[in-house]
């Protein structure tokens, strides 16, 4: 069901902190180089060069990027919230393939990301995963009958976002989605409600086109397909076929290359 205004505005504000804390903890960062770099000046007097190889570091994090989210399913939409943030250049993932590992608390996921088919959901999904964005949430529901994915990447679980972006990317003609595809969550007949939330493929599914189209395809999974189906197996809490995943995966970590 839509969120109402107050839960809309309670969600912008919680992206803003966010931006807050990650241009907080970038300005940290600076200051920690300056004084290391201050730091090495002395060392260098005393120790030679190795001291300061060893001591002055860089930042070579991102700046920040889309934080949105949806439904991997049209008939249960989630309500958008506005458009606050910045989305990173499409140009980031152009033209190549990345690589990754999605770390659970259930196992690790090796992905490979399509820049040359999606760039735009590429460079958001990277952008995110390179400052952190998922660290710490959950991966908050599993759908066992008709399509059969898990949902993630939303820190609030309750697939409201912070702002949108679009259009659809890489959506398939015939609309299946094979077992290990990786696709963009979004709010159903919106094809600008792209953000945040994917979704991973354990068993092929079917999804119908909706008026917007299908869901944008940015990836595959090339390891650890079988964590992914021992969470379907394990069922949806209260024996539901949609819903919050009977075996809790968080999110640990994403790196990407």
């Amino acid at each position: 069901m839509p969120s109402s205004k107050r839960e809309r505005e309670y969600e912008r504000r919680r992206y803003e902190k966010w931006q807050e804390r990650q241009a907080a903890k970038k300005a940290q960062r600076r200051r920690q180089q300056v004084v290391a770099g201050g730091v090495v000046g002395v060392l260098v007097l005393g120790i030679g060069v190795t001291a300061a190889l060893l001591l002055g570091g860089g930042d070579d994090t991102p700046s920040a990027a889309a934080t949105p989210t949806a439904t991997a399913d049209a008939t249960t939409p989630a309500a958008r919230t506005g458009n606050g943030g910045v989305l990173p250049d499409a140009a980031l993932a152009e033209g190549r393939t990345w690589t990754g590992t999605i770390s659970t608390s259930q196992g690790e996921i090796g992905v490979e990301l399509d820049g040359a088919a999606a760039p735009q959901a590429v460079a958001n999904f990277v952008t995110l995963a390179q400052e952190g964005y998922f660290d710490g949430t959950d991966c908050h529901r599993l759908v066992t009958s008709g399509i059969y994915v898990l949902q993630c990447g939303d820190p609030t679980g309750t697939g409201s976002p912070g702002y949108a972006f679009g259009p659809i990317e890489n959506a398939p003609a015939d609309d299946v989605y094979p077992a290990g595809t990786i696709a963009m969550a979004r709010q159903g007949g919106d094809g600008e409600s792209m953000g945040s939330q994917f979704f991973l493929v354990y068993e092929d599914s079917t999804i119908p086109s909706d008026t917007a189209g299908g869901y944008t395809v940015f990836g595959r999974i090339t390891s650890g397909l079988d964590v992914v189906q021992a969470v379907a197996d394990a069922g949806v809490t209260g024996g539901a076929s949609d819903g919050t995943p009977a075996t809790p995966v968080t999110i640990e970590g994403v790196e990407t290359q």
